[in-house]
């Protein structure tokens, strides 16, 4: 029977989230405690990269992450942003993070609907004149750098913020007892090996969200039980709940 649950993500800001209706549903408890956390580079760390901010006129920005490490290096780096300098967000919701940091202009923010930089690239062709700035995580790949290239957009790529493992207390590593696990990344598996390095499964369920992260748990010599996204169960709130149906039958 499962009856506690670690979901590796920061606590549901709003109390309609569904993991909320779960709990009362089937009676489980839910402790959300992110397993990863991002951290900014330094100034120091981001000079080497030799990237000048006021060489570009536009910055993409693909997570709120992203933002805040962004103005935060500019900061430190004592660079003034241009009144005139355009942002490019992968949705209206990362977009509209920027008015913590800047007055919010119509004219100067343009945002895609689907959360992918692709949806984003037909908006970007239309302001060829422009010199794209990236900010990315320590973790990628090149597909934004080929995907720019194919459209021969002026562009750069910059690393401003890394991944780190949100290390455990000796006290939560003395009370970890969960029936069931829920992952959303590769680094959250390497974490749990981190922190946990006599990790033994036994009954404790595995989820996880995404193919990337479903491999890394094989990769680890675990057993996955539940894996989503999948044709029936889109979200990870809908395949749990599949999953808890048929357990506490």
């Amino acid at each position: 029977m499962i009856k506690k649950i670690l979901v590796s993500q920061p606590k549901p800001s709003s109390e309609k989230s569904p993991y909320y209706d779960i709990a009362e549903k089937y009676g489980v408890e839910l402790v959300f405690r992110p397993f990863i956390k991002v951290e900014g580079m330094t100034a120091k760390e981001f000079r080497t990269q030799k990237v000048n901010i006021l060489d570009f006129t536009a910055i993409v920005f693909t997570s709120r992450h992203a933002i805040d490490h962004f103005f935060t290096l500019a900061k430190e780096l004592r660079v003034a942003i241009p009144e005139d300098m355009k942002y490019f967000c992968v949705t209206e919701t990362v977009s509209l993070y920027i008015q913590k940091y800047v007055q919010y202009r119509k004219r100067k923010v343009f945002f895609g609907t689907t959360g992918k930089i692709d949806d984003l690239i037909p908006t970007m062709v239309k302001h060829k004149q422009e010199k794209y700035l990236v900010p990315m995580s320590d973790v990628h790949n090149n597909s934004v750098t080929k995907m720019l290239d194919a459209k021969k957009l002026q562009h750069q790529e910059c690393v401003m913020y890394r991944t780190v493992s949100n290390d455990f207390t000796p006290e939560e590593v003395k009370t970890f007892d969960y029936d069931m696990l829920i992952f959303f990344s590769p680094s959250g598996i390497e974490s749990l090996t981190k922190n946990f390095p006599d990790f033994k499964q036994e009954k404790i369920a595995i989820a996880t969200f995404g193919p990337a992260t479903a491999k890394a748990v094989k990769d680890a010599g675990l057993r996955l039980d539940l894996e989503a996204p999948s044709a029936n169960y889109p979200s990870m709130t809908s395949a749990l709940q599949d999953f808890l149906q048929k357990k506490h039958k």
